[in-house]
């Protein structure tokens, strides 16, 4: 399979936090880009760029041959394709569909057989890396799927990301954001911790992260994040509500396979006492706050 930039216009179905920079970089990468989100407002910058706007999400499916969605919810993911308007009903044939939210495996499987039935071609390829890592097109991207449709797409990914691996079949690239997600749960309980112990032994939490962050205890979470932490910049790069929608399908899957998940289960209910404290709309690295606020 070969195609061609000027052969294709990308659809793109969620201009938030992390579409809209997605979106941005395939029309600087000079493709053609027609977008959607229920609110136009949220597009309106990359209208300005230049793409089009489409009133329905099934206007778009049927003017694209390229489809990527990128919303909040598996519920929102599966309105985007299954749903009256949706992309599974009206994508012309021979139409790729790449799925990138973070969702749920087995939404996957469903979206790639349901696809494969009408002749379309679906990939599920949740992304990692932040609001930065979307700004920069230096996201992690894991994709499940077949090899020929993922070589097809690769262009695409090229514009939006740095490291990106086919993972194996449908739903592989949802298993693996979720090892990615496991992951940042613990280690975010760890950043928050260090950075309040740092506080309230009278050190200076700024100097302490400059000594810790190039050694062993070096994450993407240390070096980004925490500086939002010390600045008291909890706007989202990643939002607070989306990361416990993400470790609960984690939680949910993790159970079905009888694995044990501690640490995973521990950082959902930090980050579930954090929204009930009226916070889940700011960034992760919100958390923190829980620290600051601690008595022992």
């Amino acid at each position: 399979m070969t195609l061609n930039k000027e052969d294709m216009m990308i659809g793109f179905v969620g201009t938030g936090v992390m579409g809209r920079s997605m979106a941005a970089n395939l029309m600087r990468a000079g493709y053609q880009v027609a977008v959607y989100n229920r609110t136009k407002a949220s597009a309106e910058d990359l209208i300005n760029m230049g793409a089009v706007w489409q009133d329905t999400i099934a206007e778009l499916a049927g003017r694209c041959k390229v489809v990527i969605s990128m919303v909040g919810y598996p519920k929102d993911v599966e309105e985007v394709y299954f749903g009256p308007d949706g992309i599974i009903k009206h994508a012309k044939g021979g139409s790729y569909l790449i799925d990138m939210t973070t969702s749920a495996p087995e939404l996957a499987k469903r979206i790639y057989k349901e696809a494969q039935s009408l002749g379309l071609f679906a990939l599920d390829a949740p992304v990692s890396g932040g609001d930065v890592g979307a700004k920069e097109a230096r996201l992690a991207i894991m994709v499940g799927g077949d090899e020929e449709v993922f070589n097809a797409m690769l262009p695409v990914f090229n514009c939006l990301g740095k490291n990106i691996i086919l993972q194996g079949n449908s739903g592989a690239g949802q298993y693996t954001k979720m090892c990615n997600q496991i992951a940042i749960a613990s280690n975010m309980i760890g950043v928050c911790e260090a950075m309040a112990y740092a506080n309230r032994a009278g050190l200076k939490p700024e100097n302490v992260l400059k000594s810790i962050e190039t050694g062993a205890a070096a994450s993407f979470s240390l070096s980004n994040l925490a500086p939002r932490m010390l600045a008291n910049n909890f706007a989202p790069g990643f939002y607070v509500k989306h990361f416990i929608k993400d470790m609960t399908i984690a939680l949910d899957s993790a159970q079905q396979m009888g694995l044990l998940t501690p640490g995973l289960e521990l950082a959902k209910t930090l980050y579930e006492r954090l929204a009930d404290q009226g916070e889940e709309n700011s960034g992760t690295q919100a958390l923190y706050k829980l620290y600051l606020e601690s008595k022992s």
